[in-house]
């Protein structure tokens, strides 16, 4: 039986006199005016289950949830750091509500509770957060600025000998697996695989680098249809070991139509030499929502493109994570729908970087009821047509710039500049966690002062 708050707190130890725990104590004030966030976490924790009050009580409150993941984020601690942190810390303790008596669970419950909390709860909570500011004037988006970054997906910069190394050596590893537990008889070709990786990475000209290709080529084909021959015996096994049965099936079912995937990409590429679109290449078979993000035509980033936007106080408004690599300037009426969807009404002055800039925008949103629009690169617009005089146009040029350090803000305190939460979902999620914790962080501090 999961728990929304606990009912009865053991005895804690006092708030101590220091900076830091006085923001936590006034986000805790935040989330007891709240019974309605914590309700959206509570109800993430129990989905799935048949009949929530029954069975064993959960081993922490939905409240004790979503403050671990304020802690996680704030600090940017992993699973165990934070285990570490909630027994040893009596400050953390303290405001996660685990008393002197208490256990503190294991790393895998942490992990297991906190990513059961969804993208949609968290931006959700963050619109509760906003509408506080809004009634106590910290907040009220009349003026916004917008911005996009990119944040990288947890994996390393792929070529496509290292795609099919990886590839026979995931599916070596489940059927070898499949050999120890069930005895099917299958080859390990991990190293035969790995060796020619590395001579493709050495040869010093094609002519030495394809006939390696080729055979790692035909080495992971190999190994495809040797899995493809292990999940078809798996499949007809009688289900004694039901659980490691259906996870090893799983996972060859996950995984063998992506190593397809690299195993036709490369052919096209390197033996047909053949040039593929962006969208169409697959740079990861561990994280294969990741996209190819070129910015400013300089760098190449995997991961995915987001589109912040924040206001006067600093607090970031509304985020999206957007999948595929859309221009800046596709994303401008869009970001202000949201936020008038938001605050209930169009914010008054806007201020976008120069990428977000067309006539087109700039006619939509005036007709919106947008008074002052601002794009730091003009494109061939007259700054009358944007806002009501120069002043202006330059008190908003310098307001926007400031959106550049909460981005900044954000990568270096609260582990945005990568997410290593695994899948798309996980990866909306571990961004509006670290935006949320954020926001709570800037909004105590506005609250102390």
């Amino acid at each position: 039986m999961r728990k929304k708050i606990n009912k009865q707190l053991s005895i804690v130890e006092p708030q101590i006199h220091h900076e830091h725990s006085e923001e936590l104590a006034v986000i805790d004030d935040l989330l007891c005016e709240w019974p309605e966030a914590v309700q959206l976490v509570y109800e993430d924790l129990i989905r799935g289950l048949k009949d929530p009050d029954k069975g064993r009580e959960g081993e922490m409150s939905a409240m004790q949830v979503l403050k671990a993941l304020i802690v996680k984020q704030q600090n940017q601690f992993s699973y165990k750091d934070l285990q570490f942190h909630l027994m040893d810390s009596r400050t953390y303790r303290s405001f996660c509500e685990f008393g002197f008596a208490d256990m503190v669970p294991s790393k895998t419950v942490l992990h297991r509770d906190i990513s059961k909390i969804s993208a949609e709860t968290l931006e959700a909570i963050n619109r509760i957060l906003l509408q506080h500011a809004a009634s106590g004037g910290q907040e009220k988006g009349r003026r916004i600025r917008m911005d996009c970054s990119v944040t990288e997906s947890n994996i390393h910069a792929p070529t496509d000998s290292s795609l099919l190394s990886d590839s026979v050596r995931v599916l070596c590893r489940i059927t070898q697996k499949a050999k120890e537990s069930y005895g099917i008889e299958v080859s390990d070709h991990t190293r035969r695989a790995k060796k020619r990786a590395m001579g493709i990475l050495n040869a010093k000209n094609e002519k030495k680098r394809l006939p390696l290709y080729k055979d790692l080529l035909r080495l992971t084909a190999k190994v495809v249809h040797d899995s493809e021959g292990v999940l078809a015996k798996l499949k007809v096994l009688p289900s004694e070991s039901v659980f490691s049965l259906a996870g090893l099936c799983a996972e060859l079912n996950q995984y063998i139509p992506l190593v397809k995937r690299v195993i036709d990409q490369t052919e096209r590429r390197v033996l047909k030499g053949e040039k593929l679109s962006p969208n169409e290449k697959l740079v990861s078979i561990f994280e294969p929502h990741t996209d190819i993000i070129r910015k400013d035509n300089r760098d190449t980033l995997y991961g995915h493109k987001l589109a912040f936007t924040c206001g006067e106080s600093g607090l970031i408004t509304d985020l999206i994570v957007w999948k595929g690599n859309p221009a800046d300037a596709a994303m401008a009426t869009k970001l202000v729908e949201r936020q008038t969807e938001i605050y209930g009404r169009v914010p008054r002055q806007v201020a976008y970087d120069g990428g977000f800039a067309s006539k087109a925008n700039l006619a939509e949103m005036k007709s919106m009821g947008v008074k002052d629009i601002m794009f730091s690169k003009r494109r061939g617009m007259e700054i009358s047509d944007m806002t009501k005089s120069t002043w202006v146009y330059k008190r908003l040029r310098n307001f926007r710039a400031g959106i550049e350090g909460m981005i900044s803000f954000l990568k270096r305190c609260f582990g945005l500049r990568r997410c290593n939460w695994k899948g798309f979902e996980s990866f909306q999620a571990y961004a509006w966690s670290s935006v949320l914790s954020a926001n709570f962080l800037l909004l105590s501090r506005k609250l102390m002062t």
